[in-house]
């Protein structure tokens, strides 16, 4: 089955994205992923012109299947920003009935974090974890090591349960500390950048990959 909803809408938008991953497809070289991941990493490279995430961009052996399968459940995404929720395609999510969400500027999110000297980011999955979004959701991290770190620290102490994590944020605090520290999580689905890089647009690109592949193969 070739996507429809998750293809861009004319003939013109189709051709060129298809001419750029075929570019991406020979100028990236030898790689170790497997097909689906390999889609993956591509519009990624596609999204930034950026042909380190053949290699950077690391999976969980489940990763693929388990967000394939969240997608076509409908799971909720919690994002750590704004951003991220504005960039996905939003008929593409109302096709798998997903709800995309993000707590960082509520007022109750800033006034907790003021309150206990914490991060907005932190507060903002704490309230996701209260609202029941994040056990059997998808969380998906493109800028604050803190929201990453305090999932990690929610799945390891307090039995949250994803089905899948997409850690990409970036900078140079924690940023690698928090993905390596995800990818020590056996039990949970994941998906990151390793090391410094990352970012949101990173973190849409491997969601709309994610919703290509559990169209086509619905």
């Amino acid at each position: 089955m070739n996507p429809t909803i998750t293809e861009q809408l004319t003939d013109a938008g189709r051709r060129i994205e298809h001419d750029s991953f075929a570019i991406v497809d020979a100028e990236a070289g030898p790689h170790g992923y497997g097909e689906a991941e390999w889609q993956v990493v591509r519009r990624m490279i596609h999204a930034t012109a950026d042909f380190e995430f053949n290699g950077l961009t690391r999976f969980h052996p489940r990763a693929i299947e388990a967000g394939m399968k969240a997608i076509r459940e409908g799971a909720s995404l919690v994002a750590d920003v704004e951003m991220i929720c504005v960039g996905l395609s939003r008929p593409r999510l109302a096709h798998f009935g997903i709800n995309a969400h993000h707590f960082i500027a509520d007022e109750d999110v800033i006034a907790s974090a003021q309150a206990e000297n914490s991060t907005r980011a932190v507060q903002a999955m704490r309230k996701a974890r209260s609202l029941g979004l994040l056990d059997g959701g998808v969380i998906a991290v493109g800028n604050a090591p803190t929201a990453l770190l305090k999932v990690v620290r929610m799945i390891r102490d307090d039995d949250l349960r994803p089905a899948l994590v997409i850690g990409m944020p970036v900078g140079f605090v924690s940023a690698a500390e928090s993905k390596a520290a995800l990818t020590e999580l056996s039990d949970t689905p994941w998906i990151i950048t390793a090391g410094r890089k990352g970012g949101s647009t990173l973190v849409v690109a491997a969601f709309h990959a994610l919703l290509a592949l559990a169209e086509a193969r619905a």
